[in-house]
């Protein structure tokens, strides 16, 4: 009887820890299971990013239109504004602030181009207040050309990622008996076939009077500067400086261009703006560009 109630003991025993055993097989099995699972997810869950820029002193011009203009506070809602939403939109992957611009009839006054192009705006709304190099400013923009299309040779079309443009006073403007306030641009920063080339103004005479040279005809192109680094596709630092009588423009920190000249003192008459963007430089049909800035920003 007694080996009888041992024997009963032992087999119980057996079944109760087998049963044990295979409930924390099947536990463990789970929180297995379920540890992969939230693994999964979390591989799975991207992370979105936002280019830091701040729209609430920029107005931007759009290939579309006379050609159509946003200024703040407008600008600032850019996300969910379905006229800008097709040429300047966010890729939140990158976290970079994209412009996408096309040949169009919607160009300003004395171009044949159009653009998705940033005009700096010292009061949001106003054109009216610009900047002297005597007051000095600095740009600074981290950007990179996403795409572009190419010419009927192969090689890529080029656009304009950074100005500064010269104004005209109202007492300029009507002095020499001018319509508008345009003056001529004084920087011309392009992207051409993968490197960064810089493009300023010079006067055609140096014994023209300070009247004279308010004209935009007393004005020509310089020969343009390259810089050595090709740049091609990727992202990449330009910095734009300016104080009295001199500029200086800067790639990724390592390389600079410095005007320091009669032209630049002369300059000195103009106020000026920033721009920055997308102003394509080509008329090629179903030819675009897609240029994007991860940060932007003007000092004093």
């Amino acid at each position: 009887m007694k080996n009888f109630r041992k024997e009963i003991i032992t087999i119980l025993s057996i079944v109760f820890l087998t049963t044990t055993a295979a409930c924390q097989t099947a536990k463990s099995s789970v929180v297995e299971t379920d540890t992969k699972i939230t693994k999964k997810k979390k591989r799975k869950k991207k992370k979105y990013k936002l280019p830091e820029i701040d729209l609430s002193h920029w107005k931007v011009t759009l290939p579309i239109g006379k050609p159509t203009e946003i200024e703040p506070p407008e600008i600032i809602n850019y996300a969910t504004n379905k006229t800008l939403m097709p040429f300047m939109y966010n890729d939140s992957v990158s976290g970079a602030l994209v412009f996408y611009a096309y040949p169009s009839n919607a160009t300003t006054a004395n171009t044949k181009y159009s653009r998705t192009e940033l005009r700096e705006q010292m009061q949001p709304g106003s054109n009216n207040i610009n900047w002297t190099f005597k007051q000095g400013r600095e740009l600074k923009g981290k950007l990179a050309v996403e795409d572009i299309s190419k010419d009927s040779n192969g090689k890529y079309h080029k656009t304009i990622i950074m100005q500064i443009h010269g104004r005209l006073t109202n007492q300029q403007k009507e002095l020499i008996g001018q319509k508008d306030n345009n003056a001529p641009p004084m920087l011309k920063i392009y992207w051409q076939n993968g490197k960064i080339r810089v493009k300023t103004k010079k006067l055609k005479s140096l014994s023209l009077t300070n009247t004279e040279i308010l004209h935009e005809t007393a004005w020509t192109d310089d020969e343009g500067h390259t810089f050595d680094e090709e740049v091609g596709f990727k992202k990449f630092t330009l910095e734009v400086k300016v104080s009295e009588g001199k500029m200086i423009v800067s790639l990724n920190n390592n390389e600079f261009k410095v005007y320091e000249n009669i032209h630049m003192k002369k300059w000195g008459v103009f106020e000026n703006y920033f721009k920055a963007g997308n102003y394509f430089q080509s008329r090629d049909k179903n030819s675009y560009a897609k240029v994007k800035y991860y940060e932007l920003n003007i000092t004093e």
